[in-house]
């Protein structure tokens, strides 16, 4: 997961404060950008709307957690309940065309959440303190995840993950998934990672083994791609926190989960 600008994004989120501005429906560039003239947000008061947005607070173990009565769990709690609509009718439909239907999920603050990270080390990000932080294992759900996993799988939905934690990190990803109750399809069949030392085929365009040049879009359509065209499945939705998690097509519907955090492009 390359996060490089964790804290130039951090303005883009500052309507936050205003409302929810997340929701279902195609990605596209409709955020503000960091290329603005004007005076940016004053990012002391923006972490502030943020922890206000999660309902910040330590635990017991000093951990940072988003509050279940928070706008951020709300605002999760609407998404999940239109997804959850859309995938039954979805999947009916799909069986009656006698096409196999699949979800994908990205997995980082799609699934698990990164909250403890990113207050911890002040919304920026470092690939060994990453790394030590994924292997951990411990990440809580992001609220209702766990549960619009397994209701795709009780509608006979084929569940895949998308993500870009590399190949390194699968056991760590595996395991976490597994004690928030995402227990669903983690073999490598349905897990897609990062691999830049041994890339797939079907990613040849921008990676061969050592010279991995794909974008997140690139890597992520291609991989949905790769899910229809060669695994023959039709992806009725595709969950992510990040528009490049949605951009690039090979879904019929996308569902942008919330993330004031960071921006990966």
């Amino acid at each position: 997961m390359h996060k490089p600008l964790r804290i130039a994004a951090l303005t883009a989120a500052c309507a936050l404060a205003g409302g929810a501005l997340y929701g279902a429906g195609v990605a596209n560039a409709g955020q503000s950008t960091a290329n603005s003239t004007h005076e940016p947000y004053n990012i002391g008061l923006l972490v502030k709307d943020i922890d206000t947005y999660y309902g910040t607070t330590a635990d017991a173990d000093g951990l940072y957690q988003a509050s279940p009565d928070s706008p951020y769990a709300k605002d999760l709690a609407r998404l999940d309940s239109a997804a959850e609509r859309y995938i039954d009718q979805a999947a009916r439909k799909a069986h009656h065309r006698h096409e196999k239907p699949a979800v994908v999920f990205d997995i980082d603050d799609t699934l698990l959440l990164s909250l403890d990270y990113e207050k911890r080390y002040n919304y920026t990000y470092n690939s060994a303190t990453w790394a030590a932080y994924v292997n951990r294992a411990d990440r809580p759900a992001v609220f209702g995840s766990p549960e619009l996993v397994r209701y795709a799988e009780s509608k006979g939905v084929e569940v895949f993950y998308n993500s870009g934690l590399s190949e390194a990190q699968r056991s760590a990803a595996v395991e976490n998934l597994k004690k928030v109750g995402a227990d669903v399809n983690l073999d490598a069949g349905h897990m897609f990672l990062k691999n830049a030392a041994s890339p797939p085929s079907y990613l040849s365009a921008c990676a061969t083994p050592g010279a991995w040049t794909c974008t997140t879009v690139q890597y992520k359509s291609g991989t949905r791609k790769h899910i229809e065209d060669d695994l023959g499945y039709e992806i009725i939705a595709n969950f992510g926190d990040q528009y490049s998690d949605l951009d690039g097509g090979h879904a019929d519907r996308t569902y942008k989960i919330p993330n004031p955090t960071y921006f990966v492009g």
